[in-house]
Parts: structure tokens; C-alpha cells; sequence
């Protein structure tokens, strides 16, 4: 961090309007005490309002008025990689937010950093696996994410697992990308608990009059659940490679095999685990368990099935 940066930041941490000690600065910039004594009264001689008084600290005069804000080169660089994410995963009204954002943070730099910046942003981004708002998301996000926001009551006709279609009541508490997939978590005051609800699953929501208030100590998380399958999986050497660099779901482990690569992998259900499985062909043989690997043998036989009764094309 340069000094400039610093002295930046040592006006905005001490914009919290509490008192802060010349040890606590030194922690938070890992820099000296001493260090901290002169860039504050640097600050005070360029005519920054800052009380100091022995025994308790610095602190800003409440008076104090902060100018726009100042974004460093790698402050500026975070916000535009971040809504560029955003954008990807977002509704349409988050990801007009999310453009203008852009413009603003790029339009207000100084043009020497703003073409550093544009420089940086070109040979870097973060890209999720699938973070793409499906059709069936898309069309619920906006909705329910202003219901969230009014603390109003929904009703959501939604399916499970089996495509079996129920209604319900749901009191929004938050909305959470994980995964690949948006969910609903709000509580059903129907079965009183908390569940989550996936929005590509998710086939009508309509926003009730009814308003709730939204728990104290709500925390923006799935609810607990079933304990995750622990599933092992046994690759052939030759994508052993392929296999380390665009792992699907985040192996817990990868242990070189004398037979190929040996992982282990963490899903919520088996049948998560099979469209994936089965685009390693044979490349790939399920060692646990065992329900899985005859899953597998079943879903196989039924693909022979399938192209052995449809004409060759051949």
C-alpha cells in the first residue's frame, strides 16, 4: 500500500466516528506507531479535522464532511470484476445496476489509472461454473427479490425432486446463489421451519398482502440438511489431467492412483452425481457406493437400449 493509499484510508476508518487508538491504526495498516503519528498529522496539516485526545484516540470532528469517493487502482479493479459477476448471475434490473456501476467507478478515475485499469479488467475475470440465471430463475428473481425486500408474504407452486407440483406459503428471508442455482430461504408457516425453494424448480409466484418480519439472527445460508454423499471415483490416467483442472463438484480430496486418479467428491444426492459421471464414458468407475455404481449400470443399459432400438445411422 502506498502512503497516498493510506492516508486515504486512514480518513475513512476514522470516519466511524469512534475513537481509535494509535496501536489499533498500526494493526489495521500494518505499519509503526510512529508511522501512524506522522501520517496523522499530515492529515492535519492539510486541513483534515481529526481530535486527538490522550488516553482514548483519533477521531474525526463530527462536523466533518467526507469528499467523494476516492477508489484505489485495486479497489476500482474489485468493483468492476465483482458486477461483471454480478451481471452474469443477476436479474435485469441488478444487472443495469451493475453496468451503470461500472461506467461511474471507469468514468470518475483519472484517465491515467482508468486506462490502467481497462488493461487490468482485459487480462482477468472470474467465471463461475454456470452462474447464468436459467429461464425459469430469470422469470422469479425480480419478483421475489423485491418481496424479500418488503418483508412480504408469497405463494409459490413448486416441484420436487419427483416433479410433483404442491403450494405454499412462504415468508422470504433471503435469496442465495450456491452452487450454480438461486434458492429461496424462507420459512413455511405452514410446517413452521425454514426451507429453501430452487427458482428454476419453481413454477408460479404470486406476492401476497400478508408482511412478516424477517428473524434477528437470520444469516444468509442454506438450511441444514441431509449430511452430503461421500462418493469415490476412480479415473483412468489418461484424464487424470483433464479431471484436475474443471473438477465439476469440488473434490474434497485427489489422491494419485497406481491405477489412475482416485477422488472423492461431496454431493447432496446421488442423482447429482450421475449426468457428470456419465460424460466420463468409460473413463471413470464408481468405487462407493454401491447404490450409485448400479444406478450407473441401469442408466447404461438403458442408453444401449435406446440406440440398439432406433436405426443405425452408420
Amino acid at each position: 500500500m502506498t502512503r497516498s493509499d493510506r492516508l486515504r484510508g486512514l480518513v475513512h476508518t476514522l470516519q466511524t466516528r469512534r475513537w481509535l487508538r494509535a496501536a489499533d491504526l498500526a494493526e489495521h495498516f500494518g505499519v509503526s506507531r510512529r508511522t501512524v503519528y506522522r501520517d496523522v498529522q499530515a492529515l492535519y496539516d492539510a486541513g483534515i479535522p481529526i481530535i486527538a485526545v490522550p488516553g482514548k484516540g483519533y477521531r474525526l470532528d463530527d462536523a466533518y464532511v467526507l469528499p467523494p469517493l476516492l477508489l484505489t487502482l485495486d479497489e476500482a479493479e474489485v468493483v468492476l470484476l465483482g458486477t461483471a459477476g454480478l451481471a452474469d448471475a443477476a436479474d435485469e434490473p441488478l444487472r443495469a445496476a451493475a453496468r451503470s456501476v461500472r461506467e461511474k467507478v471507469t468514468a470518475a478515475l483519472p484517465a491515467e489509472q482508468r486506462d490502467a485499469l481497462t488493461h487490468r479488467t482485459a487480462g482477468l475475470r472470474f467465471v463461475p461454473i454456470h452462474t447464468t440465471a436459467s429461464p425459469g430463475e430469470g422469470a422469479h428473481l425480480s419478483v421475489l427479490r423485491r418481496a424479500v425486500e418488503a418483508g412480504r408474504a408469497v405463494r409459490l407452486t413448486y416441484r420436487d425432486r419427483g416433479a410433483v407440483a404442491t403450494t405454499c406459503t412462504v415468508h422470504p428471508y433471503g435469496l442465495i446463489q450456491q452452487g450454480g442455482a438461486w434458492h429461496l430461504i424462507g420459512r413455511d408457516p405452514t410446517r413452521q421451519r425454514v426451507r429453501s425453494f430452487r427458482l428454476a424448480w419453481t413454477d408460479e409466484v404470486a406476492v401476497l398482502e400478508d408482511r412478516f418480519e424477517r428473524p434477528a439472527g437470520y444469516r444468509s445460508a442454506l438450511p441444514d440438511g441431509p449430511a452430503p454423499v461421500t462418493v469415490q471415483v476412480l479415473f483412468d490416467p489418461d484424464v487424470a489431467d483433464r479431471v484436475r483442472v474443471a473438477p465439476a463438484f469440488h473434490p474434497a480430496e485427489t489422491t494419485p492412483h497406481p491405477d489412475g486418479l482416485l477422488v472423492t467428491l461431496k454431493v447432496l444426492h446421488e442423482d447429482a452425481a450421475i449426468p457428470w459421471l456419465l460424460s466420463w464414458g468409460a473413463h471413470v468407475r464408481v468405487l462407493e457406493p454401491a447404490g450409485l455404481r448400479r444406478r450407473l449400470v441401469r442408466e447404461a443399459a438403458r442408453i444401449i437400449a435406446r440406440y440398439r432400438a432406433e436405426p443405425t445411422l452408420l
